[in-house]
């Protein structure tokens, strides 16, 4: 089974910042060829032919997909002579829902496709409020079901609270039901010369074998 762990150290140390995901998702999958030489990486892969769900990164040779989220709040950092100017993504609740949903699609395709035997989702942020123990009274916003604070599990039929604005959560309405239960454990990635908003974690979720 793929280090992740070890894939993340080994990318932070090469990238400590993307300007955005697509920048990550390529670095990522561009290390990992680095690393493992002798196996194929394919970007945006299709695990159902007649379906329009594709995959960030699939590993076909040791079966291993993966899926990619990168959450930015505002900063304005030179790195290695490189300018990044992240943008304030805000709109936490919705892309919580978003990275859950991706634990959920890769449970699908590991037991859906004899070919997928694993897979990760990885997010990678710089917004402490994805990994910061919640206020008081957190089970009662409209996105509690998708909290992803540190030392959290999750598992079971995942929904928005009752009473929710549908207009808040268009097109991501539907419930999420995770077959597995999942610790929450966020890891260091970089820290960018203890700039505000400079330190990048990541929290990476194990599906499958």
């Amino acid at each position: 089974m793929l280090d992740i762990h070890s894939l993340m150290k080994s990318l932070a140390e090469r990238r400590s910042i993307f300007h955005l995901e697509a920048d990550f998702q390529f670095a990522l999958a561009w290390r990992i060829k680095e690393l493992i030489q002798d196996r194929e990486v394919r970007l945006e892969f299709k695990p159902f032919a007649n379906e329009g769900m594709y995959l960030d990164i699939w590993l076909p040779t040791i079966g291993t997909a993966i899926e990619l989220k990168y959450f930015t709040q505002r900063l304005d950092i030179e790195v290695n002579g490189e300018q990044f100017a992240l943008k304030d993504q805000s709109a936490q609740p919705l892309s919580r829902y978003d990275f859950v949903k991706d634990i959920g699609r890769l449970e699908r395709v590991v037991t859906e496709n004899e070919a997928y035997k694993n897979g990760f989702a990885i997010l990678l942020t710089n917004d402490a409020s994805y990994w910061k123990p919640p206020a008081p009274r957190w089970q009662i916003t409209m996105d509690a079901h998708f909290r992803l604070h540190e030392g959290r599990a999750i598992n079971g039929d995942l929904e928005w609270k009752d009473g929710t604005n549908p207009k808040t959560i268009k097109n991501r309405e539907s419930p999420i039901l995770l077959s597995n239960s999942y610790d929450l454990h966020w890891q260091a990635y970089s820290q960018l010369d203890a700039e505000r908003n400079g330190r990048f974690r990541y929290l990476a979720v194990a599906v499958g074998s």
